[in-house]
Formats: C-alpha cells, structure tokens, sequence
C-alpha cells in the first residue's frame, strides 16, 4: 500500500520550506520517528522524522528545493496488515463510518488518511526516538556542519549515545582544513549567494510589507545611564524600559489592521529582539516580560544568544510578538531608523553605548548614554504618544539601582 507523506505544518504558519538534508534515499526501509529530513523554514531548521514504517518509494523534491506546506513529500510503501489496522472482527466490514479516501492532511499531529486506510500519525517535528541510518546529531551539531560545509557521514561521533557532538563537528573542521593544500577547495561558509533562503528570504518579504504598508516617523533621544552599578546589564533593562514604555503608552504594544481601521493595544508585551546572525536577522521573542525581574529577562536573553547562534530555536519562539528591540549598538552606530513589521506598529533602536559631555550644577560631566531611535506607525500612532512612551524607556533606564 502506497502512502503520501505531505510537508507539515511546523507550527508557525508559514507557506513553504527549504529542504536542507534529506535521511533517508529511495528503497530504504525506514521506521516510525526515524529521521526523515531536515528541513529550513523562513527562521528555523526543524527536523522532520517518518511517520510510518516502511520503504521509500519517492522522494518528491532535492535538497534546495523550496516546498509548499501540504505539498507532497515522501511516498511510502506499507506493510497492508498493520496491527492498528486490524478491524475488529465482529464489524460488518460493510460500515459506513469509514473515513474517504485521501491523501495526508499535511498536520505535524493527527489523523493522516492514506489512499485506503486512516494512518495515525504519531511524529511530532523534532521529535527523534529509535534508531536510524543516518548520522545522529543535535540540531546545534547539524546546523553547525551546514555553516562549516562538513558531512555529518565523515564526522567521528562521541556523544554517550553515539551521536555527534557540535565539537565533533569543529573537530573535523579544523582537521580537514589544517590537512587542506594550498589550492583546495576554501570550506563552505554560511553565506550562500543568490536566491535568499531562509532567514534573508523572510526579511526581504517583511520588509516589502513594511515598506508597502507602515508611515514611519522616528524620534531620538539619549538615556543617561552613568549610575547604573551594573552597566552591562544593558540588554535586560532595555526590556524592562520597553515595559515602563508600554504602560506609559499601551498604544504602542499592539497591532493596527488597516483594513477595518482598528488598532488593538495586546494583553501582555512579548517584545521580539532582532539577532543579526551569518544567515540573515532571526527575531526570537521575550514572553510576558512586564511580569519577569531583570534576572528572568537575562535568564531568556542568554538563551535566544543561545539558540539563534546554533540554529536550534523553535519557530513558535518567534511568533507573535507585540513590539520588538533592536540593539544594534552591539555593533555600531549611534542613531538609525529601525523598520517596522505589520501589524506591530513601534521598534525601539539602542545605538552603541556614548561618552558624552553632559552640562549639570557647576560644570561639566563626563557621562555614559544610551542613543535611542523609536520608529512608530505614523498612521495610527500620534507623536505625542510616541514621545511619551520614549520619555518612560528613558526614565526607567536612567534609574539608579
């Protein structure tokens, strides 16, 4: 019995996939949760293991294909008795309760009908359980050997469970280019020229949204920061500042529909953070961060470094965000215009920390200051309101504590 297996949907709406490695090849006998392949959404590699057991009898699309969500994947071949398929003998075969005959629904959990019979589907994307042909690596060690152009085949293991390891990976990188000649081939890095893919794919769509959609205006101003007993510190009390912000103006944290005209102030701040990575700008999210101290919200920005650097964030990690923050200072400049991704409708900018002159009772100071650039929805957002949610950031940050 022939199955078709259907691209799921990862959990973060998105339209399509990029296949990166595929598992498995055709004729192979595979097993339920074995590896299948491993696919690159608009922000995430995701690991796509086999709902069935049984042979491969076609993949649908090559490695660098892009694949539409419910689009056809894999076909199986089947064993026809399979014990959840065992009808209960005392039924009439002739029942009408059977479900109709068609193809995966393309769900990452759920009710998979097949051509005759309904196949339950047990596979969760990530989920890795059982043995496997292909290599076994964390997606941290698999995203790695992308960046590095290693073969996960060539790779010694030493994982406890025999798994490859990300320094297993550095490993073998470094020995293959310490052996390299002078004219080999230089290793494949993670740029990759062209056709955007990936995480470049999905700001250049964002972007063009922004660009079709949003009126910007952006105001800027300085926090002086000089009293701060932790100064570095700086990355959860822009967090914190955006909170004291969006109670000032809750405007601000929310969405505008401008097809019925309504802006919607959201119940809680989950404030995305724009991560510059090798792959393009990744936009992980800090949950409910008006109710977490500064030591939860350092706790979740170690983390998202974390995770956007070895490519193993979940993709629902970066959905639904209320308003973002982009910390550009981390790598230069002072001031810039940050872009705004419909429906939110602010960003806030901290450009590179400042030494500056600062005038105060009888003289002259020399003081640390944060540049700040808030870019906002000039369409349903009114420059006062704009200017008094930066006012609180900038209070909130110039606390002493």
């Amino acid at each position: 019995m022939t199955t078709t297996f259907r691209l799921p949907d990862l959990g973060e709406g998105l339209p399509e996939a990029e296949i990166i490695t595929w598992h498995v090849e055709e004729g192979q006998q595979i097993n339920t949760d074995d590896l299948l392949v491993s696919v690159e959404t608009a922000k995430a590699v995701v690991e796509v293991p086999s709902p069935v057991t049984g042979r491969v009898s076609r993949l649908h699309a090559s490695e660098g294909d892009m694949v539409e969500t419910g689009a056809p994947l894999v076909d199986f071949e089947e064993a026809v008795d399979r014990p959840n398929d065992r009808r209960d003998e005392h039924r009439d075969d002739n029942r009408d309760d059977r479900p109709p005959d068609r193809d995966d629904s393309g769900t990452v959990v759920g009710s998979m009908p097949s051509s005759d019979d309904v196949l339950v589907e047990t596979a969760r994307a990530g989920s890795r359980r059982g043995g496997r042909s292909a290599p076994k690596a964390s997606p941290a060690a698999r995203a790695l050997a992308e960046e590095l152009g290693v073969s996960l085949t060539d790779v010694a293991p030493s994982g406890s469970a025999g798994q490859v390891t990300p320094e297993d990976v550095r490993a073998h990188a470094e020995a293959r280019d310490a052996a390299a000649t002078r004219g080999a081939e230089p290793a494949r890095g993670p740029w990759r020229g062209g056709v955007l893919r990936g995480p470049r794919r999905a700001m250049a769509k964002s972007m063009s949204a922004s660009g079709a959609q949003i009126v910007p205006c952006t105001v800027f101003d300085d926090a002086d920061i000089e009293h701060w007993r932790e100064p570095r510190a700086i990355t959860e009390r822009l967090l914190r500042a955006m909170v004291a912000g969006c109670r000032a103006e809750p405007a601000l944290n929310g969405f505008f529909n401008a097809a019925d005209e309504r802006l919607e102030a959201a119940e809680r701040v989950d404030i995305a953070m724009a991560v510059d990575t090798p792959d393009g700008l990744i936009v992980p999210v800090v949950r409910d961060a008006a109710n977490k101290s500064l030591i939860e919200l350092r706790a979740d920005v170690n983390h998202i470094k974390t995770t956007t650097r070895t490519r193993s964030i979940r993709p629902q990690d970066m959905l639904d965000y209320t308003i973002t923050l982009s910390n550009f200072g981390m790598l230069a400049g002072r001031y810039a215009t940050p872009v705004i991704v419909p429906p939110t409708v602010a960003i806030l900018g901290a450009g590179m920390l400042q030494r500056d002159l600062v005038p105060v009772l009888g003289g002259i100071e020399v003081h640390r200051r944060i540049p700040l650039s808030l870019t906002f929805d000039h369409r349903c957002i009114t420059g006062g309101e704009a200017c008094r949610f930066l006012a609180a950031v900038i209070a909130d940050l110039s606390r002493q504590e």
